[in-house]
């Protein structure tokens, strides 16, 4: 059965509350834009391409509402049927703005939000357009970028176990150690609830043992490479993403391991020359000095041998009282230290300069992206990736 994390149908949107992972599975309704940003900005909804699809989706939501009640003639409980092409693009650009300042760093977010605002707008340049033409044109490009992630993720999985198998000693078989990714424990609470799910064999360890991991376990756990996501890949390669991963890209340089970013071409950001010019997002000090979690009912070292109090998620302190914490939700891992950037497109390598270059992932035109019917279900992972439902795919993209 295929995890999911989003599930959608035209003008009905879903999430999978990832604040209440791994312990319960809670899906929450997004009705409305309002609803998406408060989603995205209390980290209810993780990575990337996720987020840029939750929020082009509830703009979508919004706009079948409206095109439901065009279609019924209600003009007296819906004003935007007497609204103009032109007016209802500028309402959905406001919309769009409104959400990228969820998470700015995010890269994928502003990039949905500026292509989705610019269908919009040349839908209502139009001669005969209406507030129904333009909304119709915005419901199938978001729409129709929900089934382009699909694809896209499944092709950075293919890609990038091709070039593992290659480039690093790949044992036979698959065996994951994971970060718990503190502050927020994405890792032990989203990319471990996935592993398991999935079936894959795994080790959680904290953020500060990877580097003991690496020295003292490269050889007999024949560790093949470090993969991290990104939320925005600069001109030159440098690459934002969780905190923490910076110190991994230089524990894996130093022990010869390889590096490897796995994004989508969305995230990278041909505008923003160097990673010193992206904008690191800090969040809420509590977040480092209190954790949450359910209460136990019973505890024994045995893996998975902890029983849990159902609906008791509490907030503790781990910090004295009156500490002061920085909390950046993002680092910048500069190009160096990374050997290889998986793309949908393929593989990006340095040249002998030691200077990415993106031509190849970046020369095919939108016209060669074949059309495809819109299914009725999608699904989206917890750690960002998409796939179809289990009677469509048999693949969720991962390496």
């Amino acid at each position: 059965m295929v995890l999911q994390a989003i599930k959608y149908s035209r003008g009905r949107l879903e999430i999978l509350d990832q604040l209440r992972l791994p312990h319960a599975e809670v899906y929450n309704n997004i009705k409305n834009s309002k609803d998406a940003w408060h989603a995205i900005k209390s980290m209810q909804v993780r990575g990337a391409p996720a987020i840029a699809i939750v929020a082009a989706l509830s703009v979508a939501v919004e706009a079948v509402g409206c095109v439901e009640s065009l279609d019924r003639g209600n003009e007296q409980t819906d004003p935007s049927r007497t609204t103009s092409g032109k007016a209802t693009a500028e309402h959905i650009g406001s919309q769009l703005g409104y959400l990228v300042t969820s998470r700015p760093t995010a890269v994928n977010l502003a990039d949905a939000a500026t292509k989705l605002n610019a269908i919009a707008n040349i839908a209502a340049s139009e001669s005969d357009a209406d507030c129904q033409a333009v909304l119709e044109a915005y419901i199938a490009a978001a729409e129709q970028m929900l089934i382009d992630d699909v694809k896209d993720n499944e092709a950075i999985g293919k890609h990038g176990a091709a070039w593992i198998m290659k480039h690093a000693h790949s044992p036979k078989g698959t065996k994951v150690f994971y970060t718990e990714t503190r502050p927020y424990n994405q890792g032990s609470r989203l990319t471990g609830y996935e592993l398991i799910h999935d079936g894959i064999p795994a080790t959680l360890i904290t953020d500060s043992m990877a580097a003991a991991l690496l020295h003292m376990r490269k050889d007999t756990e024949t560790i093949a490479a470090v993969i991290v996501g990104a939320d925005r890949v600069a001109a030159n390669g440098d690459t934002a993403n969780k905190i923490g991963t910076y110190a991994l890209a230089v524990s894996a340089k130093y022990h010869g391991i390889k590096f490897v970013v796995a994004a989508p071409r969305t995230t990278i950001d041909m505008e923003t020359k160097t990673g010193a010019a992206i904008r690191i997002e800090e969040r809420p000090q509590v977040e480092v000095t209190n954790i949450r979690g359910p209460r136990i009912l019973k505890h024994d070292n045995a893996p998975g041998g902890q029983d849990i109090v159902q609906g008791s998620v509490e907030e503790v302190s781990i910090a004295a009282r009156g500490t002061r914490a920085w909390n950046p939700a993002f680092d910048v891992t500069p190009a160096e230290l990374i050997d290889a950037i998986v793309t949908e497109k393929g593989v990006v390598e340095k040249d002998e300069d030691g200077v990415f270059k993106w031509v190849n992932v970046f020369d095919v035109a939108l016209a060669d992206v074949p059309e495809v019917e819109v299914p009725k279900t999608m699904n989206v992972l917890p750690d960002g990736t998409t796939a179809l439902g289990k009677e469509s795919s048999e693949s969720d993209g991962k390496t």
